[in-house]
C-alpha cells in the first residue's frame, strides 16, 4: 500500500532548526560531561513515560510563554489552563433572583463563596453573552474526574454573563494543592529545593464573538504561596480578596477580553 506524501511545513522546520540550535547552544554553555547528559536523557525518558510532559511543561514552561506574549498588552492576563481541565461541562441553569451554583455534590465540603465578575471588551464595552467555563478543586485539593471520588463533573460548569457581561456563581472556596510529586517532576523539584505548592485559585475561560479566548486563573490575598508558587501562574490583577460575611465569603473580579 503507497503511503500518502506528508507536506512539507515550512514553519515547523523553521521553529525544529531554532529549536535544535538552542539546545546545542546549551550543552555547549552547559559543559555537561557523558555522564550526565545520559542522565538526562534518561529522566527525559521517565518523564513522557509517567505521562507528565504535560505536567512539567506547565510547571516550568507555559507561564514563561504567557507573559512573554501578554505583558505589555492591554487586558486581563491569561494563565495556566492547567492539567485538569476537562470538556463537556454543564450548563448551569440561572434562577431569577438567584446566582448560578457551580455544580457540586449536596454535601459539598467547604466554605461558601459567592464569586462576582464582568466581562468587558479593552475599548470598554460590556461583554453580553460571553461564555464562561469554570472548574476548581474541592475542599481535599482534589479534581473531580482525576484523583478524586467526586462525581465527573463536580465543581465544573459553564454559563454566560448577561446583558452587562456580570455574573454570580456560588461554590466553594478553593484550597492550595500540591503537583504531583511522585514522579520525575516531583524527583526535579527536589534537585532544585523548590515546593510542590500551589496557591488557592478559580480556573475560568472566557469566549466572545471578536475576541481572543481568555484562559486566566483567579487567587487570593494571604494565600502563603502566592509568592512562590510552583507554575509561577499569579499575575498581580489576578490576586483579589476574600470577604467575610454572614455564613460565607465574598470575592469578585472584573475581565478585560483582547479584540481579535
Amino acid at each position: 500500500m503507497q503511503k500518502q506524501a506528508v507536506q512539507k511545513n515550512e514553519r515547523v522546520e523553521e521553529v525544529f532548526h531554532l529549536f535544535v540550535k538552542h539546545v546545542q547552544n546549551f550543552l555547549k554553555e552547559a559543559k555537561l560531561n557523558h555522564e550526565e547528559y545520559t542522565n538526562f536523557v534518561n529522566w527525559a525518558d521517565r518523564l513522557g513515560r509517567a505521562g507528565e510532559l504535560p505536567l512539567y511543561t506547565d510547571v516550568f514552561l507555559e507561564s514563561h510563554v504567557l507573559k512573554a506574549m501578554y505583558t505589555n498588552k492591554p487586558g486581563t492576563q491569561p494563565s495556566l489552563l492547567g492539567p485538569y481541565f476537562i470538556e463537556g461541562s454543564p450548563l448551569l441553569k440561572k434562577e431569577p433572583g438567584k446566582p448560578l451554583v457551580l455544580t457540586q455534590r449536596h454535601d459539598e465540603a467547604g466554605e461558601v463563596l459567592m464569586f462576582k465578575g464582568n466581562v468587558s471588551s479593552t475599548d470598554g464595552m460590556p461583554l453580553p453573552n460571553t461564555r464562561v467555563e469554570m472548574w476548581q478543586n474541592d475542599h481535599s485539593g482534589k479534581y473531580s474526574a482525576f484523583d478524586a471520588d467526586a462525581p465527573r463533573y463536580n465543581l465544573r460548569g459553564h454559563f454566560y454573563t448577561d446583558e452587562n457581561g456580570d455574573f454570580e456563581v456560588k461554590t466553594i472556596v478553593p484550597v492550595p494543592y500540591s503537583i504531583p510529586a511522585d514522579g520525575p517532576t516531583g524527583e526535579f523539584l527536589k534537585y532544585m529545593d523548590q515546593h510542590p505548592m500551589r496557591p488557592a485559585h478559580l480556573h475560568l475561560m472566557f469566549e466572545a464573538e471578536g475576541h481572543e479566548t481568555l484562559i486566566t486563573q483567579v487567587f487570593f490575598e494571604g494565600d502563603e504561596w502566592l509568592e512562590t508558587d510552583v507554575a509561577d501562574g499569579v499575575r498581580t490583577d489576578l490576586v483579589t480578596k476574600l470577604e467575610d460575611k454572614s455564613g460565607h465569603k465574598e470575592a469578585s473580579l472584573n475581565f478585560v477580553m483582547r479584540p481579535q
